[in-house]
């Protein structure tokens, strides 16, 4: 399938993936690119808030552009409907690099190396249900969820909170987009997500209410061979990221645009109309990433508050992750100093200066 180099394809991706051609097969097989392909490929989110934005800031960064033609290395990202989906094409490398939440983030560390280039979103991702106190009333409850994302760990820990297992639950598979009608509808008793589908539910029904709420964080991640044979492209990669951040946090102006970009693009991928209101995008942003303090930079890790290592002891005490992975491996991957590089160049990697296409 030819290379997709911008967004103004996705909605052709779309159509074709949903036809009957298509049947079987998981939209993003088609994005597999050769190991060696020329261009960097970047998984990116366009169904969830905040991330969506950054994505679109990304993939209209004019000079990320410019800085990855004259390398040779054009750019080309490739929307998912969620994070765990990129973790074969980033372990197999056909994709450098993608922005993913802390279970996709752990999980493909046990995999393979990687470089975790900066944050692009602290909050806490949300059990959302139709009934007031379910919390204490969880079991034997239909509980939507997606398959190893951060919400799946917020209802991991939801779980153990109350003393059950996945075991005692009905787990339902769901895509993010489809939770809150699901819920609204009866078709299940709640829901675990990242935003927007919590705002979208209690907008949307009146008795919706959020029973339980865990941190959650987003980076964007790097393929440690990606980094090791193209520093100079990695570095411009964060350059863009930090770019993306301090273009938003100049006005509010400047964050509406990224939010329409940003809808934009989740309405060709997904076919639909945009649920989330302008308004309700910047408010998720603004709390999500715009104002937390010195993002994209890592908060410095120091004993045990050492970033994702309380979901990484958790998830092995689960059997999620292999008992022979130690947690020495991310942590190696979040000793990753481009930001460092970028900060300590400003004149060649102009992380300040700002040109976006419209």
């Amino acid at each position: 399938m030819t290379r997709l180099r911008d967004w103004s394809g996705l909605l052709l991706l779309w159509l074709f993936c949903t036809g009957p051609a298509a049947a079987g097969e998981e939209y993003f097989a088609r994005y597999a690119q050769p190991r060696k392909a020329a261009s960097v490929d970047i998984g990116v989110q366009p169904l969830g808030f905040p991330a969506a934005m950054i994505g679109a800031l990304l993939q209209r960064d004019r000079i990320l552009k410019r800085r990855l033609e004259e390398l040779g290395q054009p750019l080309a990202t490739f929307a998912f409907r969620r994070g765990s989906y990129m973790l074969d094409l980033l372990a197999d490398d056909r994709l450098e690099a993608g922005l993913l939440g802390d279970l996709p983030t752990i999980l493909l560390a046990a995999r393979t190396d990687v470089a975790i280039a900066g944050l692009t979103k602290r909050s806490a991702t949300a059990l959302v249900a139709r009934q007031e106190g379910l919390l204490a009333n969880l079991q034997g409850k239909r509980l939507a969820y997606v398959p190893d994302s951060s919400a799946h760990y917020t209802l991991l820990q939801a779980l153990a909170s109350v003393g059950l297992s996945e075991q005692d639950v009905t787990l339902v598979p769901l895509a993010i987009d489809e939770m809150p009608a699901a819920l609204a509808q009866g078709r299940i008793d709640g829901f675990a997500a990242w935003e927007p589908a919590p705002t979208i539910a209690l907008t949307s029904l009146p008795q919706a209410r959020i029973v339980f709420r865990g941190p959650s964080s987003d980076y964007l991640v790097l393929t440690r061979r990606f980094v090791q044979q193209h520093p100079e492209t990695a570095r411009h990669l964060v350059a863009a990221l930090i770019r993306a951040l301090e273009w938003m946090r100049q006005n509010r102006k400047n964050i509406e645009s990224a939010a329409r970009w940003a809808m934009h693009d989740g309405s060709a991928f997904s076919g639909q109309s945009p649920a989330l209101t302008l308004a309700q995008a910047v408010t998720i942003a603004r709390r999500e990433i715009i104002e937390v303090p010195a993002a994209p930079v890592i908060p410095a890790a120091s004993g045990d508050h050492q970033p994702l290592l309380g979901e990484f002891h958790f998830l092995q005490r689960l059997g999620k992750l292999p008992a022979n992975i130690s947690w020495e491996r991310l942590a190696m991957a979040f000793a990753y100093d481009g930001l460092q590089q970028v900060s300590a160049a400003p004149a060649r990697y102009r992380p300040y200066v700002f040109d976006y296409e419209p």
